[in-house]
This record gives C-alpha cells, sequence and structure tokens, in this order.
C-alpha cells in the first residue's frame, strides 16, 4: 500500500535480463515498497517461463504520475501500486488495457471495481492511519491521540508528521480521511474539531498545532517518526506518524530479538481504507507476459506472501494470513471511506487547496 508497506527496504528479484526483447522477460513498473519472496517469485518464473524484472519508481504518487507521463512507451508491462485515492486518474488518462486475470471470481466483492471493462485487478489492501510511539507516550506521561479530533489538541502539539498529499499516496489518503470525517464544509459527520469549515476548517487547526509535512513516506516514518527503527537511527523526534495500520508489525518481525508487544500503536480514529490496483499498461511489450503476471498476483501463492512482505492484506478469498501479522497489524474495524466518484470529482481541488492551506 499503500502506497503500501515495506518499511525494511524493497526485496525486488530482478532476475530478468533487459536486453531480452521481452518474450522471455516481463517488466514490472511499481512504487518504492514492492516485495516479494525470490522463491514465490522463482516459482512463477519456472512455471511461466517468463523472467521478472521489477522497476521501482518512487512513491506511488510520483510512479502512478511518471506512468501517466510515459503511457505512449511505458517502461513495463504492469503497472502496481495505483490505489483507490488515485485510481480515476490513472483510468482517466487511458493508462491500462483490459484484462480479467485469472482468478479475478476469487477476490472479495468489496475490493472488486471497474467490473464492466477490467482495466484494473484489485491486488492488496491496508489502512492509513496515525502511528504513536508508545514510550514517548509513556515518559511523558501522555494518553496517545486516538482520534482527528484530538489530533488538534494542545497536548499534540508540534507532534505530528504527514506525508505530502500532493506527492504521496498516505499523505493523501490522509487527506481524504479527513475529507470524509468533515465534510467539504462541514457537511460529513460531526466533530469537536469541526466548528463549520469541514477538512479545510480542520488542517488550519492541524497546522496551526504544528503539523510537519514531509515528501514521501519513507522520509515521514523511517527519517521523523521516533518509533520506527529506522527513525530512532535518524534520531526522528516526532511520536506520531501518517502511516499504515499494518506498520506495527514491521517493527516486531525485523526486531531482533522479537519483542512480545509492538513498540508503534495505531490511532484508530484516523485509518482510511486502501485498496491497491495492477493493471496491464496500454502500450506493454509483452501484453501475454503482463498478462500471466497479473494471475499470478491474484493466486494463492502471492497473496499469502504479501503480509510479511509488503504489510498488506490479501483480496483474495480464503488468502492465510500469518498470525504476528494479523497479531499486531489488524485491520481498522471501522476506516473512513469515500465512494470512488466522489474522489474522481474532488481531489485535484482538494489537493490543490490543502496545498496552499498547509504548504504555503
Amino acid at each position: 500500500m499503500v502506497g503500501t508497506l515495506a518499511a525494511c527496504g524493497s526485496s525486488s528479484d530482478d532476475a530478468g535480463d533487459s536486453g531480452a526483447g521481452g518474450s522471455k522477460t516481463v517488466t514490472l513498473v511499481s512504487h518504492d515498497s514492492w516485495a516479494a519472496s525470490k522463491d514465490v517469485v522463482a516459482a512463477f518464473e519456472k512455471e511461466s517461463g517468463y523472467k521478472v524484472r521489477v522497476l521501482e519508481d518512487g512513491d506511488a504518487g510520483q510512479a502512478v504520475n511518471k506512468a501517466i507521463l510515459t503511457k505512449d512507451n511505458p517502461q513495463g508491462d504492469v503497472f502496481f501500486g495505483v490505489d483507490n485515492t488515485l485510481l480515476s486518474r490513472a483510468l482517466d488518462n487511458g493508462l491500462f488495457q483490459p484484462y480479467e486475470a485469472k482468478g479475478s471470481d476469487q477476490v472479495r466483492p468489496e475490493y472488486r471495481t471497474d467490473q464492466d471493462k477490467h482495466r484494473v485487478t484489485p491486488v492488496d489492501t491496508g489502512d492509513i492511519c496515525v502511528n504513536y510511539d508508545k514510550a514517548y507516550f509513556d515518559q511523558h506521561g501522555l494518553t496517545p491521540p486516538k482520534s482527528f479530533d484530538d489530533l488538534v489538541k494542545p497536548e499534540y502539539k508540534d507532534l505530528l508528521v504527514t506525508e505530502n498529499a500532493g506527492s504521496s499516496s498516505p499523505g493523501l489518503g490522509f487527506l481524504l480521511g479527513t475529507a470524509a470525517q468533515y465534510g467539504d464544509g462541514g457537511t460529513s459527520r460531526s466533530s469537536e474539531a469541526d466548528s463549520g469549515g469541514g477538512w479545510e476548517g480542520y488542517w488550519k487547526k492541524l497546522k496551526a498545532n504544528g503539523v510537519k509535512v514531509v515528501d514521501s513516506w519513507e522520509q515521514a516514518y523511517n527519517e521523523e517518526f521516533s518509533g520506527s527503527a529506522g527513525g530512532k537511527k535518524a534520531k526522528g523526534d516526532r511520536p506520531l506518524v501518517v502511516s499504515y495500520a499494518s506498520s506495527p508489525p514491521v517493527e516486531v518481525v525485523y526486531a531482533d530479538p522479537q519483542p512480545d508487544t509492538a513498540p508503534t500503536g495505531v490511532a484508530d480514529g484516523t485509518c482510511f481504507r486502501q485498496v491497491e490496483y495492477a493493471g496491464l499498461l496500454g502500450n506493454a511489450k509483452n501484453p501475454e507476459g503482463g498478462k500471466a503476471l497479473l494471475d499470478f498476483l491474484l493466486s494463492k501463492s502471492f497473496q499469502e506472501d504479501m503480509p510479511l512482505n509488503m504489510f498488506v492484506y490479501p483480496v483474495r478469498e480464503g488468502a492465510q494470513v500469518p498470525e504476528v501479522f494479523s497479531k499486531f497489524g489488524p485491520q481498522a474495524k471501522d476506516p473512513q471511506t469515500l465512494d470512488p466518484a466522489k474522489i474522481a470529482d474532488n481531489r485535484d481541488q482538494w489537493v490543490k487547496s490543502w496545498t496552499s492551506l498547509v504548504l504555503k
């Protein structure tokens, strides 16, 4: 997600030979959080006869924008990592050609989209949420925030770091979460923090309360956030960060020794549901290889491999999730959501208004 989370770096399997002419190599273009087990990818390569080449292209927002700019001569065959916050931009720009991947009938109904044209295939889901550094709040005798409303309270001044909504999918998801919560002028869920100004009124208060904005999730989570392993090394001083509900398992799985409890927690009342998709690029040089790769992304082996590699949840019915993942990174019980049509109609203007309000 994401968009996705692979906090300890990518494990891309660049097994392909870029000079193979496309017939034996299939190229996946993705954001920087792509990760998969080498043995799972190797099994696909052996079965299909294609070598997988992975091209990572920055944060999800940057990667989608670049894919649109290069759509006439794409960098690869399949694009993975466009999520529900940016999906309409990709579809409106004709980024993908239709293909109904094998296993599409196994995708949980709530994650299916574009069912009449099959331009994209749902691959994973996760929740964008504020994470907190448990040690910081224990040491300062503070109760961690639980909701959007809490984040604008004086006791949390200068504690939150988020990503740029114009360039980062988690940053955009967080903005959309506030739009779902407060509405476009106070028309949505009532809230203490909303005095009639909708999400813009909320962000004015958040800005006044010292929110810090950085370009990417990588910078926010692994440099600025005091609760992550990377943030500790970088001497990050922000104990609140916009990340994912599935971030805490990362801090457990990659710790040595593994702790009994996660050092980070999730503010459940700040979550926005994200779904990530993949699609066959419109001018793919190896469309048959791309179709095989899309089938693979929905296979049970890949779906069950994702949780401990990209730290996201599978969308396939019956795909099992490892206990360590579900224990420390349960899905949000009541995440914010927005209708895709509402996102499509308002996203660009909301980002423009947000940029003017928060960054200038």
